[in-house]
């Protein structure tokens, strides 16, 4: 299946025409305008864009962007109201039609949120239907060999798909309706990287990738209250099959504003993700196989202090860290950066989760630091 990527913005593409915000700021100085998504599939059948593909667009380049291959992948969506394009016009599959024998015997069919499309040599295509839309493939169906994804409308659908089996490290994925809605182009790379995603120029077609997953590693997040550390950690995972998130503190009984805190942790969590209620850390982490989110670092802490032996308690957790199995991102609060606590307890805490949080970075492959919702690597 030949795909070649016209196209690689947002709905008005990236930098978005008369948008002042900082993100689209940021790409016009840096030249890194991108279309509106478009793609063209073996020459005959487009998606995306403003109109329908005629035969003269393919065959004499029409608008069809020119330029050379570029590795990675691209993404490209049809807009609110708007239909599959065949490019020529097929016979079964025209503008508006619901599936079927597209130009050139790609099979076209139409699913929830998208579009899924088999070459003539085999090859599975999904596509999504519009801005923000997630396909969902029916059951049963076999791997894709490439799938375009609005990531940025939804990161936790690749990790749906992964889970499901249709999408595999042999899968090529492609980001779909790049735009402002991430600050910059690099944190959009940044993100990528996480989610082993591609991302191509206007103009290149696309390549078949095969993505290895890291090797089995742990990251700490740490930022203070607010600062969007457990949204980073969710975005993180966001695109893996088998995650567990580990919620430390507790349920909020008899406490409405904790009560409404976790509420909100949970409904922004996928379906398909378990849920374990613990303060065993070392025991999760020492049986634990797949993608461990551990929120929080504080709340255990604060479950450790009526134990009275914190010593054994932090080497016991910091022993498990180190020998995990599991791909762990563990939510900490930088304690230091706040209100120096008044009580003796206090100040208690805000000393052992220090200690925590020096502990388990040393251990670690990777550490950041989330401030007002930005991250900030930090080294060793």
């Amino acid at each position: 299946m030949d795909i070649l990527v016209t196209g690689t913005g947002g709905a008005r593409g990236w930098p978005e025409p008369g948008c002042g915000c900082a993100s689209c700021r940021r790409a016009a100085a840096h030249e890194t305008a991108r279309m509106r998504s478009t793609i063209v599939v073996d020459g005959v059948l487009r998606l995306g864009g403003d109109d329908v593909a005629s035969e003269g667009d393919v065959a004499s380049g029409g608008d069809v962007a020119s330029g050379g291959d570029a590795a990675g992948g691209s993404e490209d969506c049809a807009a609110e109201g708007e239909h599959l394009a065949v490019a020529g016009g097929g016979a079964d599959a025209a503008a508006g039609s619901r599936g079927g024998a597209a130009g050139g015997g790609l099979r076209v069919r139409e699913i929830p949120g998208g579009w899924d499309v088999t070459g003539t040599d085999g090859e599975r295509l999904l596509y999504p239907a519009r801005p923000g839309a997630v396909p969902v493939p029916p059951e049963g169906a076999r791997p894709y060999d490439v799938a375009f994804l609005d990531m940025l409308g939804d990161p936790f659908q690749l990790g749906g798909l992964r889970a499901r089996g249709l999408v595999t490290d042999d899968t090529t994925v492609l980001v779909a309706f790049a735009d402002h809605r991430v600050p910059s182009l690099a944190e959009l790379e940044e993100r990528c990287a996480l989610w082993r995603v591609g991302l191509i120029e206007d103009g290149g077609r696309v390549k078949k990738c095969r993505y290895v997953k890291k090797k089995v590693y742990r990251v700490l997040v740490i930022g203070g209250a607010r600062s969007g550390k457990s949204e980073r950690a969710e975005l993180r995972v966001a695109a893996e099959p088998d995650v567990t998130y580990v919620a430390t503190g507790p349920s909020g009984e008899g406490d409405p504003d904790w009560a409404a805190r976790v509420a909100a942790h949970r409904a922004r969590r996928p379906a398909w993700w378990r849920t374990v209620e613990t303060s065993d850390l070392a025991g999760v982490l020492a049986s634990a196989t797949g993608t461990l989110l551990i929120d929080g670092l504080g709340t255990w802490l604060a479950a450790m202090l009526d134990d009275g032996d914190l010593d054994a308690r932090v080497a016991e957790l910091v022993a498990a860290w180190r020998r995990t199995s599991a791909f762990v991102v563990a939510v900490s609060d930088e304690t230091g950066l706040g209100v120096i606590p008044a009580t003796a307890s206090g100040r208690t805490f805000r000393d052992w989760l220090g200690r925590v949080n020096q502990a388990l970075a040393a251990e670690s492959e990777e550490a950041e630091l989330v401030v007002a919702g930005r991250t900030l690597a930090l080294g060793g």
